[in-house]
């Protein structure tokens, strides 16, 4: 996969950043005490949903499935998108919001940024699940709204992937140990990478197989580490 940090993709991620955190979580987390979210085809959805409304971002789109109907509407802003979705917008009660709740500032969401990025959680969530179906675990993927990043935690270690941020522009995988990256004079420091552990890139992966092959050599360094 081929991506690369254009300012397309950055304001795409900012608005999808946006619509997750003051519209689909906001509204969630209002409604029944969740701020989990999930990857949905062409982007990212509610899980427990709004009295019987799921909501989902797919594109340039706001889509809402109440029941057997599908309603829609064109991204502009945060208020309309939250008026169309009949929640308040803004999110509060839960953490402190990484985005600006600003109502009225307009997203500018690229269709072809957007299908990239929802490519991207694809990949992440089906290596999410072999590689856990791999060790036997039962661990649900999440997409969480604060970081955008779909992922998951076993045995005190976060795998998961993300749309990209600050310190990484272009979307990445991770492994991240909650006692941070393992120290020592015999540690792969070129798996090492990052502040919070290992990082690797989406030009560096091309399938979800190569994912979970991140994520398998990343277990098994740690469980060195740690015996």
């Amino acid at each position: 996969m081929t991506v690369t940090a254009s300012p397309a993709l950055l304001r795409t991620r900012d608005g999808w950043h946006r619509m997750a955190e003051h519209v689909l979580a906001a509204g969630q987390f209002s409604a029944s005490g969740t701020i989990r979210l999930r990857p949905c085809p062409g982007g990212f959805s509610t899980v427990v949903g709004i009295d019987g409304r799921q909501l989902a971002v797919v594109g340039n789109r706001l889509v809402i499935l109440d029941g057997g109907e599908r309603r829609e509407t064109p991204l502009t802003t945060v208020g309309a998108a939250a008026d169309f979705a009949g929640v308040t917008p803004g999110l509060r009660g839960s953490y402190s919001p990484v985005t600006p709740a600003d109502p009225d500032a307009p997203l500018s969401v690229d269709t072809e940024a957007a299908r990239l990025l929802a490519d991207w959680y694809a990949l992440t969530e089906t290596a999410l699940r072999r590689f856990t179906a791999g060790l036997g675990v039962t661990t649900e993927p999440v997409l969480w709204p604060e970081h955008l990043d779909v992922a998951i935690a076993v045995d005190a270690v976060n795998y998961g992937g993300s749309l990209g941020d600050d310190a990484i522009p272009e979307p990445y995988l991770y492994v991240g140990p909650h006692e941070g990256p393992p120290t020592g004079p015999s540690v792969d420091a070129a798996f090492w990478n990052a502040p919070f552990g290992a990082a690797v890139t989406v030009d560096r992966i091309r399938t979800p197989d190569e994912a979970v092959g991140f994520f398998l050599q990343g277990r098994a360094l740690i469980d060195r580490s740690r015996t």
